[in-house]
């Protein structure tokens, strides 16, 4: 199971890089080493600093958010029990900074977009054949206005007058440790190095501004519920006009007032009167598709036999091969009778010579009570 990486810094999933960097500061003040020798004060440590390094790497957190968890496809954190095992990590958690000068330079403006998720109901029939269905998004997308450039006038970014391009302050602090030099993100370019002279009336500076967009979703036939469609780069365009992530269509299924689907296999119930069940019968109903099929109740059946009917369930997703019908008869027995219909039975059960008596196993018959233990069992 992935990591809670927000939970472990104590923010929400929309926590910027600034609150992100802010809430490992403080669980590293409370957790380092220097100051707490504890286990349980160290396991937290490297719990927060793992965090801290996921969730401000964009890739990482990306990954985050689509549920996985990067450290394990990364192989987890560096020898040493800290991410990067740097001792500039340490002085960034402690004073905003890496240690003696050694910052990390700009960050680009230009950032790959987000991910999208939205959610569709579709009926069973049309899983059963497949659809092409309309959607509505809601996302990030190109400024038309700059083409993403963030300018008003379409023109490149200018080097920061603060930081001279460096994305970064550097300044002196006096610790317990002595003179520290540390670095922040210049506030005046947000860490980025440059900035727009003129920034665009409609996205201001971003490149990019919320739009709602139709789209067609194919979905394949054989779809199951909870299943999602990948499309690609129709997802969040990024900052700076970066590029867009993909969208994904999550697919939930009505309820239908027949059939249950239980991966490629349909059930349903039929009832059977119990004359047909003694005698056998035929009977026709219609598939998720609206043709004919055929079940054929064989004579003697008994309540709660089921009838396989093989290759007319649900298509294998992308395949040519299909699952099973299922049919659960349920045996009606008549509650009012008319006067030729009681003559009849009675006529029946002094021919038939058979009595009421208590089922035992002894019998060699499996009984109610056997079967229903029995598929208790299974």
């Amino acid at each position: 199971m992935a990591r809670d990486y927000y939970g472990i810094l104590g923010v929400d999933r929309s926590a910027t890089d600034q609150e992100i960097k802010k809430a490992y500061r403080k669980l590293a003040r409370k957790y380092h080493p220097d100051v707490n020798d504890t286990d349980e004060a160290a396991e937290k440590f490297r719990e927060a600093s793992v965090a801290h390094e996921v969730l401000t790497d964009p890739e990482k957190r990306r990954i985050v958010d689509m549920g996985g968890d990067p450290m394990e496809q990364a192989g987890g954190p560096a020898p040493g029990g800290f991410p990067g095992g740097g001792l500039g990590d340490i002085f960034e958690a402690f004073f905003g900074g890496g240690a003696g000068g050694a910052g990390r330079g700009p960050r680009s403006r230009v950032q790959p977009g987000n991910d999208a998720l939205l959610r569709t109901t579709i009926t069973l029939e049309e899983a059963y054949s497949g659809i092409k269905q309309d959607i509505t998004v809601d996302t990030a997308v190109l400024c038309q206005h700059c083409e993403g450039t963030g300018s008003e006038s379409k023109a490149r970014p200018t080097t920061c007058g603060t930081c001279h391009g460096s994305g970064e302050i550097q300044a002196v602090e006096r610790t317990f440790l002595g003179n520290v030099m540390t670095s922040r993100p210049c506030e005046t370019c947000s860490g980025f190095g440059e900035v727009i002279p003129d920034p665009c009336s409609h996205c201001s500076g971003a490149g990019r501004v919320k739009a709602r967009r139709d789209l067609v979703v194919n979905i394949p036939a054989g779809i199951n519920d909870g299943m999602r469609i990948r499309m690609a780069g129709q997802g969040e365009v990024g900052q700076g006009g970066g590029p867009a992530g993909d969208l994904y269509v999550e697919i939930a299924t009505r309820r239908h007032k027949v059939f249950t689907r239980d991966g490629n296999d349909l059930h349903l119930s039929v009832q059977v009167p119990m004359f047909d069940a003694a005698l056998g019968t035929d009977l026709n109903i219609d598939n998720l598709a609206g043709e004919k099929v055929g079940i054929t109740i064989a004579p003697g059946t008994q309540p709660g036999e089921r009838v396989r009917l093989t290759g007319k369930g649900m298509p294998q997703l992308r395949s040519e091969s299909f699952g099973d019908m299922i049919a659960h008869v349920d045996v009606t027995v008549p509650t009012e009778l008319d006067e030729t219909s009681r003559e009849l039975l009675a006529q029946l059960r002094d021919h038939r010579q058979e009595a009421s008596k208590v089922h035992s196993e002894d019998d060699g018959e499996e009984g109610l009570f056997s079967r229903i233990r029995n598929r208790f069992r299974r």
